[in-house]
């Protein structure tokens, strides 16, 4: 087949070769050299500003990290909301999508009026904050998992993706005596595996990154997720050493630069972990969604 491509041919797939690899590099190259930055030393940091091979392996940055038991109390608590999250939204956002799919449903328009209203406007901190306090949830996990469990996004591509499969398959299970949960759970879930995964994966990482929630609605800071903590983490680590500059050339200041380095390979890298194993349903499902509106 590539004996018989054109010269023409030839010179475009080598171009787009060249410029899909130089994308790639510069997407990856600042993974690289925060993953090297966060094992390097503050001076080789500081000397050559960018770091692609640590010159001296250093582990100082993930001592400073992981010295307090906190860290990994917080990261717990972290797995544990995205996975109790992840499954709450996507049962939430599973049942509202099958409905509004069902060209059948009463008010089916103006129920997807409300929920794109959503996505243009919103109650703002302080109102959603009040609607939190009322229901209970300050100071609980919940209150981190029940304000989002429904993205109006995530909504919105779940629908289009149940709207595009066959109505065959729906007719024909009723004939079969199948009811509605048994078509959803039976016939639909099996076969949007691959939306199911990608909408997943956005969810996860929004409940991994959760941040302002826990400051706003956890007082206690036992109960804090690991951004949080890895925050304050940086924080300290700056704060230290912003007064170590009159203290002596033998004063070895506390790793900053390489500390929020580690914080971010520490903050990344679970999720990283998880992506593999969604990744050939990934693609799939985000243009599927997309097809019909």
């Amino acid at each position: 087949m590539n004996q018989d491509k054109s010269f023409g041919s030839r010179v475009f797939d080598a171009v787009n070769y060249t410029l899909l690899a130089l994308v790639g590099l510069i997407t990856i190259l600042p993974f690289v050299h925060v993953i090297a930055g966060s094992f390097t030393t503050v001076q080789e940091l500081a000397e050559k500003q960018f770091v692609l091979i640590p010159t001296v392996f250093s582990l100082d940055a993930y001592r400073y990290i992981l010295s307090t038991n906190t860290l990994f109390k917080a990261m717990g608590v972290s797995i544990g909301v995205t996975a109790v999250g992840t499954f709450v939204s996507m049962f939430l956002t599973s049942l509202m999508a099958y409905g509004l799919a069902r060209r059948d449903l009463d008010g089916r328009g103006p129920i997807m009026f409300m929920v794109v209203f959503t996505m243009l406007f919103s109650g703002g901190m302080i109102p959603t904050f009040l609607v939190v306090k009322e229901m209970g949830l300050i100071d609980s996990y919940a209150s981190l998992i029940i304000p989002g469990a429904i993205n109006a996004f995530n909504l919105i591509i779940m629908r289009n993706f149940f709207q595009n499969l066959p109505d065959g398959l729906e007719e024909s299970a009723k004939i079969d005596g199948c009811s509605d949960w048994g078509i959803l759970f039976r016939i639909v879930i099996p076969l949007s595996m691959a939306a199911i995964a990608t909408i997943s994966l956005f969810y996860a990482v929004t409940y991994w990154n959760t941040y302002q929630q826990a400051i706003l609605y956890l007082n206690d800071s036992t109960k804090w997720p690991v951004q949080v903590i890895l925050r304050q983490i940086v924080i300290l680590a700056s704060g230290m050493s912003a007064d170590t500059s009159d203290l002596g050339d033998g004063f070895t200041a506390p790793p900053e630069q390489t500390v929020k380095m580690a914080v971010i390979v520490v903050a990344t890298l679970p999720i990283l972990l998880v992506y593999p194993f969604l990744q050939k349903h990934f693609a799939k499902g985000a243009l599927l969604g997309s097809i019909k509106g």
